[in-house]
């Protein structure tokens, strides 16, 4: 099974690709497709579309797997950052993956065991877990690579086979 799991965003959305064999996890391919702050808000959204659309093709996931949106107090930044999302969701939708979507809370407990986990506690284990060489960067690459990881705990249950038929 090959994973890209995703941390949604306008100006930054990390996605890393993990391949699972029984137990064993190697990554693929991680980064971040990046967008000017100036640049007008479709063409924004027509650039990550086309970003997501090249990962897909280069590494043909199998599975897709996103953070949920964490909701802050700014509704304009919100309303944007849910753009970019729906379009990454879009995209690999238009490429036949289904989506899979975990909350920070999931993730967080998936990866570190705690799901009030800290950031550099969630990065700490992404590099271990991943045997990397040092932390991805930014963060949201890291954060994306531990979707990736926490769709792979979760997909391999026998509690999410039987939800999934």
């Amino acid at each position: 099974m090959v994973i890209l799991g995703v941390d949604p965003g306008i100006a930054i959305a990390g996605w890393g690709v993990i391949e699972c064999t029984g137990s064993r996890i190697r990554v693929l391919g991680y980064g971040s497709a990046t967008t000017p702050a100036g640049m007008k808000t479709e063409d924004r959204l027509l650039s990550l579309h086309r970003d997501f659309a090249g990962i897909i093709k280069q590494y043909k996931p199998t599975e897709f797997a996103a953070e949920e949106l964490f909701w802050n107090t700014n509704q304009k930044t919100g309303i944007v950052v849910a753009e970019a999302r729906g379009v990454i969701v879009m995209t690999a939708r238009g490429f036949g993956l289904n989506v899979s979507e975990y909350t920070p809370l999931q993730v967080k407990q998936s990866v570190v065991g705690y799901g009030r986990a800290t950031k550099k506690q969630v990065i700490s284990m992404v590099t271990s877990l991943l045997s990397l060489p040092e932390p991805p960067k930014p963060d949201d690459t890291a954060d994306a690579l531990a979707v990736a990881i926490c769709h792979a705990n979760s997909a391999g249950s026998l509690l999410a086979k039987y939800y999934n038929n």
